[in-house]
C-alpha cells in the first residue's frame, strides 16, 4: 500500500480552529450549515498530533465518523 499525503483527504482541511473548544492544532472545513428545525451541522475536523477537543455541548447533537488515527471518545 503506498503511503498517502495526509492531505489528499476526502474532504477538504479547512481552517485553524481558534476557540476554546479545542486544544493544540486543530483544523475545521464546514460541510452543512445547521439548520434551524435539528440544529445539527456536518464538520470535517482535522486533528494533529497531541491535540484534543475539550468537552462542548451541540444542541443538535453529534456524530464523529473517523476516517483515519488513533483517537479516545467517552
Amino acid at each position: 500500500m503506498k503511503n498517502k499525503n495526509p492531505d489528499d483527504t476526502i474532504f477538504p482541511r479547512g481552517k485553524k480552529i481558534s476557540n476554546t473548544n479545542f486544544t493544540g492544532a486543530a483544523s475545521l472545513q464546514m460541510l452543512v450549515d445547521a439548520d434551524t428545525t435539528l440544529h445539527t451541522s456536518v464538520g470535517n475536523v482535522t486533528f494533529e498530533p497531541g491535540s484534543r477537543t475539550n468537552w462542548h455541548y451541540h444542541p443538535g447533537g453529534q456524530i464523529l465518523l473517523v476516517i483515519s488515527g488513533k483517537g479516545l471518545y467517552q
